[in-house]
């Protein structure tokens, strides 16, 4: 349909829902061992903190990979960026299929799908910019956030199903067939661009990853928003990694707990199709920041202090809704307000911060619980005050120049 002048493309959807195929199914197998860790130890014979590297190691891997990812994904485009995630996600997802009992096999298997991650994650505001008109690019950018959580849901649900049916090798070979078929649709279907862009000229150019590094850091308003993402990013990773530990001191079960952990998820599903939606009709930003960083911090209090189950449920929800629906438009935000700089530039160093903070949050968290009840209270409280002075470095935030110009 014409529009001021440039043309938006139809399959510009279908292009996005292939893109959220190989996202989803790249945070399914990083997800793969957290609700099985028990039965994992006993099968590969190793320790609770040898499976938790599992999935540990993608948050390290991210930190080394994350700026040649971005420099890829910009110098080379989407099929050749993205592609390259897809393809180690596909090989190394059916290796694991083939690791039996051979731990060190299965962890060479993990670090190979860790660094198509980057690859991956890094080119959600590249495809929305590169596909979807500037009106439109929260919502695309939180379609591409709502596919992490349906493959980390996903994970969390099926996997002990899987488990208990086939077994762990037999999940494992599952996991890899449909890793391989989703790296093939990609690679077979996947189009770099539409014949025109769908944007006005001064939407659509950017500078290269290295490039734009000064840009970024130059820019106040984005300095900000990486302490935000490294606050917000850092209790996200940090609560669902120790949600059980979190409710057992309370006298909650392993099944409220991941109940509750679930909801989260479910929470944030929501929160990411409505919320980025809201910010596009009406061509807002900061604002929106601002209304989840006040409800997740909301949300992060019950956690802390629920002692009954419907306010544990309750506060997991509102946590999730949402913490989760504030990435994509921080993602958005953030590519605005650096143009020049690419896209894969903003984007991959906000989530640096969140594999960094989560690293330092999930250790801290641990470190700092009591040694007599194994209560994380005190930790808790502390996320809690970072939460309430990201809600007001948020506060400060302009609004973005390009979506108010529309």
């Amino acid at each position: 349909m014409p529009k001021s002048n440039f043309k938006v493309y139809g399959n510009r959807w279908l292009i996005l829902s292939i893109y959220m195929l190989i996202v989803a199914v790249n945070q399914l197998l990083w997800i793969t061992f957290a609700p099985i860790t028990g039965d994992a130890t006993r099968y590969y014979g190793v320790s609770d903190l040898r499976i938790g590297i599992l999935s540990m190691c993608f948050m390290i891997v991210y930190i080394v990979v994350s700026i040649p990812a971005s420099w890829i994904i910009d110098k080379y485009g989407i099929r050749i960026g993205v592609g390259t995630g897809a393809i180690f996600t596909g090989i190394f997802g059916l290796l694991r299929g083939f690791a039996g009992t051979d731990y060190s096999l299965l962890l060479m298997a993990q670090v190979g799908i860790a660094i198509g991650q980057p690859f991956i994650l890094n080119a959600t505001t590249k495809l929305a910019a590169r596909w979807f008109p500037i009106e439109e690019r929260a919502t695309a950018a939180g379609l591409g956030s709502l596919a992490m959580y349906i493959g980390i849901l996903a994970g969390m649900t099926l996997t002990p199903y899987l488990t208990i049916g086939s077994g762990i090798s037999g999940m494992l070979y599952v996991y890899g067939i449909i890793s391989v078929i989703s790296a093939v649709i990609f690679l077979v279907f996947i189009k770099e661009g539409p014949p025109t862009a769908p944007c006005l000229p001064d939407q659509e150019e950017r500078s290269l990853v290295f490039d734009g590094f000064r840009q970024t850091l130059r820019t106040k308003d984005f300095d900000w928003l990486m302490i935000i993402f490294f606050i917000g990013l850092g209790v996200f990773n940090s609560v669902t990694t120790w949600i059980e530990d979190i409710m057992r001191p309370r006298g909650f079960s392993a099944t409220q707990a991941g109940i509750t952990g679930g909801l989260m998820i479910i929470g944030g599903i929501v929160g990411a199709l409505i919320i980025p939606l809201l910010s596009d009709r009406y061509k807002k930003r900061t604002p929106f920041i601002v209304i989840a960083l006040a409800g997740a911090t909301i949300g992060l209090t019950g956690i802390t202090f629920a002692t009954s189950y419907w306010l544990l449920l309750t506060s997991g929800m509102i946590l999730g809704f949402f913490l989760l629906s504030a990435g994509p438009i921080g993602f958005q935000y953030g590519a605005e307000i650096t143009y020049p700089a690419s896209e894969g530039t903003s984007n991959g160093m906000l989530l640096m911060m969140g594999q960094v903070s989560g690293i330092a949050f999930i250790f801290g968290m641990d470190s700092f619980k009591s040694s007599v009840t194994g209560s994380m209270t005190r930790s808790l409280i502390l996320m809690i005050v970072l939460m309430v002075f990201s809600i007001l470095m948020s506060v400060k935030l302009k609004e973005s120049t390009i979506l108010s110009s529309k």
